[in-house]
């Protein structure tokens, strides 16, 4: 079968586009024929090696595929040949990557595609959704009545966190470019800021704050928290560091919680993706803009998202 794929990790050289033996299915796996596969900076990290995990060479690089299963183990109850179906969780932790024509991906990683969404609306959405229904649910924890700041909202994931907070029961300001204002407040948003601004300007306190970029100074966010407040971190600031005021945090209950999505558990993902496949049968989080180009073009994709060439499009491989 074609594939992209890497012998070792290093630069976007080493992706080679090439045959591969097709993927032994075990008794609880289902074998999917690949329809697109979507690309996100975490599997940059991966094939540079700067994010670690288990790998196992020729490794298929990518995480996210839609496509229809072709065939089932013999433990597998759930899928038939002939279903939609999408996948989030693949390679990493040992697990081969989705930039296949073929992928062998686990029963319990498997989700179906509702009726009458469009698989590549659908897995272009799924990491930013999934990465922000856990970051609210389980992470932050969140609670109705309570207020969010969505900085970078207008983003995948801070479009995805505005979107799933609202049916929450949050009130929801965010940070963006003034051009998006009109779209935040059609989406619910009750608070819309100008992201050029100092966060200090802001009045308001809340009782979450994420950062979708990495670019809002820490101390800033923790100064626009209410007691008890939490700010989540789902990226790093270029210069991988931050100062703030200890006490003031400690002596306010005021938290700091990371998170990664490859870091997620498997219940935490299983839970996300039904709560997604609801969203997606209502129509909703179905609304990023899309660039597709073909499999082929798997290292011209991480270059250009890299690069930050994408004009805030979400890549997406499709199988030839």
């Amino acid at each position: 079968m074609r594939a992209a794929y890497i012998e070792q990790t290093g630069s976007i050289d080493q992706i080679i586009i090439g045959d591969l033996p097709m993927p032994e299915l075990t008794d609880s796996e289902v074998l999917v024929k690949t329809i697109a596969v979507s690309v996100n900076f975490v599997d940059t990290f991966v094939r540079a090696g700067g994010f670690k995990t288990k790998l196992a060479f020729p490794f298929v690089i990518g995480r996210d595929a839609v496509g229809t299963v072709v065939k089932v183990g013999t433990k597998v109850d759930n899928f038939k040949i002939g279903d939609l179906v999408w996948t989030n969780s693949m390679g990493y932790d040992g697990r081969q990557g989705t930039t296949s024509e073929f992928v062998a991906v686990p029963k319990e990683r498997l989700f179906a595609v509702p009726d009458g969404v469009d698989p590549v609306k659908l897995v272009a959405s799924v990491h930013s959704s999934a990465t922000a229904a856990i970051l609210l649910g389980d992470i932050l924890q969140v609670e109705p009545d309570h207020s969010l700041l969505v900085e970078g909202a207008a983003g995948h994931v801070g479009s995805k966190l505005v979107s799933l907070a609202k049916p929450l029961g949050l009130d929801v300001a965010t940070t963006s470019n003034k051009r998006d204002f009109a779209k935040l407040t059609k989406q619910g948003v009750d608070s819309t800021y100008d992201y050029h601004q100092p966060i200090s300007n802001i009045v308001e306190t809340f009782d979450y704050i994420v950062d979708t970029s990495g670019k809002v100074d820490l101390q800033a966010n923790l100064d626009k928290l209410k007691l008890r407040g939490q700010v989540g971190l789902i990226t790093a600031p270029s210069t991988n560091k931050f100062t703030f005021d200890v006490r003031q945090m400690y002596t306010s209950t005021k938290s700091i919680k990371g998170f990664v999505i490859s870091h997620a558990t498997l219940t935490q993902l299983q839970n996300a993706g039904h709560l997604l496949n609801k969203s997606f049968a209502a129509g909703k989080l179905l609304d990023d803009k899309i660039l597709q180009l073909p499999m082929e073009q798997a290292a011209k994709a991480q270059k250009m998202l890299v690069e930050g060439q994408t004009k805030n499009q979400k890549i997406i491989l499709k199988m030839s």
